[in-house]
């Protein structure tokens, strides 16, 4: 018969000690504006905060926090990451940063209102969602 596995089934929840990991993890940089690049997909979040070179400073996504599978497509966890990178730039001293959201899936605004809840002002947004202008080629004519 063999062993009996237990499972243990908890709630949706972010796992403690990624996220301890994660906060300690913070730049030395300081600075006072950026770009917060949020790239949304059907299967991940991922968010990331960049200074106005463009040089990246911070970043984090829902597979990085603990969320797994179907899990790290949900607009929870995409606030949960919203909120880390929103903690993290309080640290380094962002007053304002610009918005720019690449993606259709389900945590594009969750991620962003969590930021923004953190006390940092949002001066622009902007959809950088890529557009297929010719698509793909087209299928060939049937033959009978």
């Amino acid at each position: 018969m063999g062993k009996k596995r237990i499972v243990k089934k908890g709630g949706v929840s972010v796992n403690k000690g990624m996220r301890a990991r994660a906060l300690s993890k913070v730049a030395k940089k300081k600075i006072q504006s950026g770009i917060l690049t949020i790239h949304a997909t059907y299967n991940n979040t991922k968010v990331s905060l960049a200074d106005l070179n463009g040089d990246l400073v911070l970043w984090s996504s829902a597979g990085a926090l603990g969320f797994a599978g179907a899990k790290k497509s949900t607009p929870f966890a995409a606030a949960k990451v919203g909120e880390l990178i929103g903690e993290k730039s309080k640290m380094i001293g962002v007053k304002d940063v610009k918005a720019v959201i690449k993606g259709v899936g389900p945590g594009r605004e969750s991620a962003l209102r969590a930021f923004v809840a953190k006390g940092i002002e949002l001066t622009a947004i902007v959809d950088a969602t890529p557009v297929p202008f010719n698509g793909p080629r087209r299928r060939r004519p049937r033959r009978v």
